[in-house]
Protein backbone atom coordinates (compact mmCIF):
# COMPACT_ATOMS: atom_id res chain seq x y z
CA UNK A 1 0.00 0.00 0.00
CA UNK A 2 3.16 2.18 1.08
CA UNK A 3 4.59 1.96 -2.10
CA UNK A 4 1.38 2.32 -4.62
CA UNK A 5 1.02 5.02 -2.74
CA UNK A 6 4.02 6.45 -3.36
CA UNK A 7 3.73 5.60 -7.17
CA UNK A 8 0.58 7.27 -7.60
CA UNK A 9 1.50 10.10 -6.31
CA UNK A 10 -0.51 10.06 -3.01
CA UNK A 11 0.60 12.82 -0.71
CA UNK A 12 -1.39 11.73 2.46
CA UNK A 13 -2.33 8.98 3.72
CA UNK A 14 -4.20 7.46 7.01
CA UNK A 15 -3.42 4.44 8.61
CA UNK A 16 -5.58 2.68 10.83
CA UNK A 17 -4.13 0.95 13.66
CA UNK A 18 -5.01 -0.08 16.83
CA UNK A 19 -4.50 0.10 20.45
CA UNK A 20 -3.89 -3.56 20.60
CA UNK A 21 -0.27 -2.61 19.44
CA UNK A 22 0.35 -2.06 23.27
CA UNK A 23 -0.67 -5.36 24.58
CA UNK A 24 2.28 -6.71 26.29
CA UNK A 25 2.49 -7.13 30.80
CA UNK A 26 0.40 -4.59 32.57
CA UNK A 27 -3.30 -3.28 31.62
CA UNK A 28 -3.62 0.00 29.36
CA UNK A 29 -4.25 2.23 31.79
CA UNK A 30 -5.04 6.19 30.39
CA UNK A 31 -2.31 5.23 27.91
CA UNK A 32 -1.26 8.32 25.65
CA UNK A 33 0.77 7.98 22.20
CA UNK A 34 3.96 7.97 23.58
CA UNK A 35 3.30 4.87 25.62
CA UNK A 36 5.91 2.42 24.87
CA UNK A 37 5.45 -0.47 22.66
CA UNK A 38 5.96 -3.79 24.47
CA UNK A 39 9.17 -5.42 23.80
CA UNK A 40 7.33 -8.98 23.34
CA UNK A 41 3.68 -8.42 22.93
CA UNK A 42 1.21 -10.63 23.78
CA UNK A 43 -0.10 -12.19 20.32
CA UNK A 44 0.25 -12.68 17.13
CA UNK A 45 -2.59 -9.40 16.72
CA UNK A 46 -0.87 -7.22 18.64
CA UNK A 47 2.97 -8.12 17.09
CA UNK A 48 1.70 -7.94 13.37
CA UNK A 49 0.02 -4.63 14.01
CA UNK A 50 2.93 -2.92 15.78
CA UNK A 51 5.06 -4.24 13.03
CA UNK A 52 2.39 -2.39 10.54
CA UNK A 53 2.09 0.64 12.31
CA UNK A 54 6.49 1.30 12.39
CA UNK A 55 6.28 0.70 8.66
CA UNK A 56 3.51 3.43 8.50
CA UNK A 57 5.48 5.60 10.35
CA UNK A 58 8.71 4.98 9.22
CA UNK A 59 7.74 5.38 5.43
CA UNK A 60 6.66 8.93 6.75
CA UNK A 61 8.48 11.84 4.89
CA UNK A 62 8.16 14.94 2.33
CA UNK A 63 6.56 13.56 -0.43
CA UNK A 64 4.16 11.30 1.69
CA UNK A 65 2.88 11.98 4.87
CA UNK A 66 1.57 9.13 7.03
CA UNK A 67 -0.46 9.61 10.05
CA UNK A 68 -1.75 6.89 12.55
CA UNK A 69 -4.78 7.10 14.04
CA UNK A 70 -5.97 4.20 16.43
CA UNK A 71 -9.06 3.36 17.75
CA UNK A 72 -10.38 1.43 20.61
CA UNK A 73 -13.23 -1.25 20.73
CA UNK A 74 -15.19 -0.69 17.42
CA UNK A 75 -18.84 -0.60 17.98
CA UNK A 76 -22.06 0.30 16.05
CA UNK A 77 -24.96 -0.97 14.25
CA UNK A 78 -23.73 -3.44 11.38
CA UNK A 79 -21.23 -4.91 13.51
CA UNK A 80 -19.85 -8.44 11.43
CA UNK A 81 -16.65 -8.72 14.12
CA UNK A 82 -16.56 -8.43 17.69
CA UNK A 83 -20.13 -8.49 18.42
CA UNK A 84 -21.38 -11.14 16.56
CA UNK A 85 -18.32 -13.42 17.97
CA UNK A 86 -19.62 -12.70 21.98
CA UNK A 87 -23.26 -13.26 20.84
CA UNK A 88 -22.79 -16.32 19.75
CA UNK A 89 -20.87 -17.59 22.30
CA UNK A 90 -23.77 -16.32 24.96
CA UNK A 91 -26.20 -18.19 22.85
CA UNK A 92 -24.17 -21.21 22.84
CA UNK A 93 -24.23 -20.76 26.49
CA UNK A 94 -20.12 -20.86 26.94
CA UNK A 95 -19.56 -16.35 27.31
CA UNK A 96 -18.37 -15.64 30.93
CA UNK A 97 -17.61 -12.32 32.61
CA UNK A 98 -13.50 -12.22 32.91
CA UNK A 99 -12.84 -10.62 36.51
CA UNK A 100 -17.06 -9.59 36.40
CA UNK A 101 -16.64 -7.21 33.78
CA UNK A 102 -16.09 -4.62 36.22
CA UNK A 103 -13.20 -2.17 34.85
CA UNK A 104 -12.88 0.15 32.28
CA UNK A 105 -12.55 0.69 28.85
CA UNK A 106 -12.29 3.15 26.38
CA UNK A 107 -14.40 2.75 23.03
CA UNK A 108 -15.17 4.45 19.71
CA UNK A 109 -18.51 4.11 17.63
CA UNK A 110 -17.57 3.76 13.75
CA UNK A 111 -18.95 6.92 13.20
CA UNK A 112 -17.01 8.79 15.06
CA UNK A 113 -13.89 6.65 13.78
CA UNK A 114 -14.48 7.78 10.54
CA UNK A 115 -14.56 11.58 12.22
CA UNK A 116 -11.29 10.87 13.60
CA UNK A 117 -9.50 9.66 9.75
CA UNK A 118 -11.06 12.63 8.16
CA UNK A 119 -9.98 14.91 10.58
CA UNK A 120 -6.34 12.88 10.98
CA UNK A 121 -6.20 13.33 6.82
CA UNK A 122 -7.21 16.94 6.49
CA UNK A 123 -4.88 17.80 9.66
CA UNK A 124 -2.53 15.27 11.15
CA UNK A 125 0.64 15.62 11.84
CA UNK A 126 2.71 13.22 9.51
CA UNK A 127 4.58 10.55 11.38
CA UNK A 128 2.00 11.11 14.57
CA UNK A 129 -0.04 8.58 16.14
CA UNK A 130 -3.57 9.32 17.41
CA UNK A 131 -5.81 7.77 19.69
CA UNK A 132 -9.80 8.07 19.02
CA UNK A 133 -12.64 7.72 21.72
CA UNK A 134 -16.24 8.10 22.36
CA UNK A 135 -15.14 10.35 25.20
CA UNK A 136 -14.85 8.96 29.19
CA UNK A 137 -14.04 5.25 29.88
CA UNK A 138 -17.19 3.23 30.70
CA UNK A 139 -16.97 -0.14 32.93
CA UNK A 140 -16.86 -2.60 30.13
CA UNK A 141 -20.13 -4.94 32.12
CA UNK A 142 -21.81 -1.79 31.38
CA UNK A 143 -20.74 -1.34 28.05
CA UNK A 144 -20.46 -4.85 26.59
CA UNK A 145 -23.95 -5.69 28.30
CA UNK A 146 -25.97 -3.13 26.59
CA UNK A 147 -24.69 -3.95 23.34
CA UNK A 148 -25.80 -7.51 23.70
CA UNK A 149 -29.47 -6.36 25.04
CA UNK A 150 -29.51 -4.34 22.14
CA UNK A 151 -28.78 -7.87 19.85
CA UNK A 152 -31.83 -9.12 21.95
CA UNK A 153 -29.24 -11.17 23.55
CA UNK A 154 -28.87 -11.45 28.11
CA UNK A 155 -25.34 -12.25 28.67
CA UNK A 156 -26.08 -13.50 31.88
CA UNK A 157 -23.96 -12.85 35.11
CA UNK A 158 -21.30 -15.64 35.28
CA UNK A 159 -18.06 -14.66 35.26
CA UNK A 160 -14.56 -16.81 35.61
CA UNK A 161 -11.75 -15.21 37.49
CA UNK A 162 -8.86 -13.39 35.16
CA UNK A 163 -6.15 -15.87 36.08
CA UNK A 164 -8.47 -18.54 34.89
CA UNK A 165 -9.17 -17.07 32.40
CA UNK A 166 -5.33 -16.29 30.99
CA UNK A 167 -4.52 -19.49 32.54
CA UNK A 168 -7.16 -21.08 29.95
CA UNK A 169 -6.34 -18.84 27.34
CA UNK A 170 -2.20 -19.83 26.98
CA UNK A 171 -3.35 -24.07 27.01
CA UNK A 172 -5.70 -23.72 24.43
CA UNK A 173 -3.22 -21.81 22.58
CA UNK A 174 -0.42 -24.21 23.13
CA UNK A 175 -3.03 -27.58 22.30
CA UNK A 176 -3.57 -25.73 18.83
CA UNK A 177 0.04 -24.94 18.40
CA UNK A 178 0.94 -28.58 19.32
CA UNK A 179 -1.45 -30.43 17.61
CA UNK A 180 -1.58 -27.80 14.52
CA UNK A 181 -5.75 -27.81 15.15
CA UNK A 182 -7.65 -25.94 12.69
CA UNK A 183 -9.20 -23.06 13.23
CA UNK A 184 -9.15 -20.33 16.49
CA UNK A 185 -8.64 -21.73 20.48
CA UNK A 186 -11.78 -20.72 21.28
CA UNK A 187 -10.07 -17.92 23.81
CA UNK A 188 -6.84 -16.27 23.78
CA UNK A 189 -4.19 -14.44 25.73
CA UNK A 190 -4.80 -11.11 23.65
CA UNK A 191 -8.46 -11.53 23.99
CA UNK A 192 -8.45 -11.92 27.65
CA UNK A 193 -5.91 -8.72 28.06
CA UNK A 194 -7.93 -6.40 25.98
CA UNK A 195 -11.60 -7.73 26.37
CA UNK A 196 -10.68 -8.91 30.00
CA UNK A 197 -8.97 -5.78 31.83
CA UNK A 198 -9.10 -2.78 31.70
CA UNK A 199 -7.50 -0.60 28.40
CA UNK A 200 -7.89 3.13 28.72
CA UNK A 201 -6.54 5.82 26.04
CA UNK A 202 -6.26 9.59 26.25
CA UNK A 203 -7.51 11.29 23.04
CA UNK A 204 -6.97 14.49 23.98
CA UNK A 205 -4.26 15.30 21.31
CA UNK A 206 -6.79 13.80 18.85
CA UNK A 207 -8.70 16.57 20.35
CA UNK A 208 -6.41 18.89 20.50
CA UNK A 209 -4.06 18.74 17.13
CA UNK A 210 -6.76 17.47 14.94
CA UNK A 211 -10.13 19.27 16.08
CA UNK A 212 -11.82 15.51 16.90
CA UNK A 213 -14.84 15.86 18.23
CA UNK A 214 -16.99 12.61 18.43
CA UNK A 215 -20.38 12.72 16.41
CA UNK A 216 -22.24 9.94 17.95
CA UNK A 217 -22.49 9.55 21.84
CA UNK A 218 -22.98 5.78 23.32
CA UNK A 219 -26.50 6.73 24.04
CA UNK A 220 -27.44 7.51 20.74
CA UNK A 221 -25.14 4.80 19.25
CA UNK A 222 -27.06 2.35 21.20
CA UNK A 223 -30.67 3.48 20.34
CA UNK A 224 -29.27 3.31 16.75
CA UNK A 225 -28.51 -0.61 17.16
CA UNK A 226 -31.84 -0.87 19.21
CA UNK A 227 -33.84 0.36 16.23
CA UNK A 228 -32.03 -2.10 14.31
CA UNK A 229 -32.78 -5.07 16.02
Amino acid sequence: MLRAARAAGVQRLVHVSTEAVLVGGSPIRRAREDHPRPARPIGLYPATKAQAELLAIGANGPELAVVVVRPRLVWGRGDTSLLPQIADAVRRGSFRWIGGGRFLTSTCHVANLCAGMIAAAERGRGGEVYFLTDGEPVEMREFLGALLQAEGVDPGAKSVPRWVAAATAGMAEALWRGFRLRGKPPITRTAVKLVGEEVTVDDSKARRELGYTGVVTRDEGLRQMTAAA
